[in-house]
């Protein structure tokens, strides 16, 4: 039997194809995308020009593909000593660090350059920032380095309503800056109800998280205070007009569940609930801005 009938046949142009898309971390690009989209409908009285739409899903969600790329071109000594992410490709030896780099300055450059060419320079230049925000501050200044990187870091991720906002106005307004605070808003009790579960992860692979540098007391604390502060943030589009009854009372109710959520986590702490509340997160902002976008669409305003 020969060395080439003993070798094994490389992966397939799909099998490829599946690796590279992973590096993308498609459920991560599909909910900032979702939030760039319902960004580009608030920011029209009107169904917004069809090209904007378009050409901004496409050009933020190959952008926001490239950064976690590079996320995972960073982290892929991290990314394999924790069991969440040991699967990942780069970790597998699926593909090479050359490959993810050419993947992520490829795929980001044409999103960039669609937003460039096809909705306006505005846009191009603030998801390039988003980029940094995330690739660069977050990956690598922050998370390594301080227990505070979700709530700082936490900016590049609440970008995308703004993003999809000026992609159709050409401009920031203080209703786009009231959909960024939302997302800043959550995206602490979202990822450290993920942190109190996978804290042995974290501190296995040496990242200063807050469950692993102030203990898991101080976390549940801070989760159920930041859910309070959410709660308050998603009042305000309400209390200038944006929104009306029908966002008013899917809020309250999303924002008592998460309190609920919240509030178990600080007074009876389990594993298994601190992993429904993040599953639930992802729902709950999902289901927040949809409420957002019924109301801007249907007549029934708060008078």
């Amino acid at each position: 039997m020969t060395a080439t009938t003993l070798a094994k046949p490389g992966p397939g142009l799909k099998a490829r194809l599946r690796e590279f898309l992973a590096l993308a971390k498609p459920r991560v690009v599909a909910l900032i995308v979702f939030c760039a989209v319902i960004g580009m409908f608030l920011a029209s009285p009107e169904l917004p020009p069809l090209t904007a739409v378009l050409a901004g899903t496409v050009g933020i969600a190959l952008v926001a593909g490239a950064a976690a790329a590079i996320n995972c071109l960073v982290e892929q000594k991290i990314d394999a000593l924790m069991a969440r992410t040991r699967a990942r490709p780069l970790p597998r030896g699926q593909v090479t660090s050359g490959q993810t780099l050419a993947f992520a300055l490829l795929v980001g450059g044409l999103g960039l350059w669609l937003l460039y060419a096809w909705v306006n320079p505005l846009t191009m230049w603030l998801t390039l920032a988003t980029f940094v925000g995330y690739a660069i501050v977050y990956t690598i200044v922050l998370k390594p380095n301080t227990p505070q990187n979700i709530v700082i870091g936490g900016a590049s991720g609440a970008m995308p309503p703004i993003l999809g906002w000026a992609a159709v106005t050409g401009t920031v307004s203080h209703d786009a800056m009231i959909l960024f605070l939302i997302i800043f808003a959550w995206t602490p009790p979202h990822f450290w109800a993920l942190a109190l579960y996978r804290r042995d992860d974290y501190a296995r692979a040496g990242l200063p998280m807050l469950p692993v540098t102030h203990g898991e007391a101080f976390t549940r604390l801070h989760v159920l205070l930041y859910t309070l502060i959410l709660t308050a943030v998603t009042l305000l589009p309400v209390a200038t007009g944006m929104a009306g009854w029908i966002y008013l009372v899917s809020a309250a109710l999303l924002d008592a569940a998460f309190l609920v959520y919240a509030w178990r986590i600080w007074r009876s702490y389990s594993d298994a609930l601190a992993r429904s509340a993040f599953r639930y997160s992802i729902l709950y902002l999902s289901l927040l801005f949809a409420a957002l976008l019924l109301d801007h669409y249907l007549p029934i305003r708060l008078i």
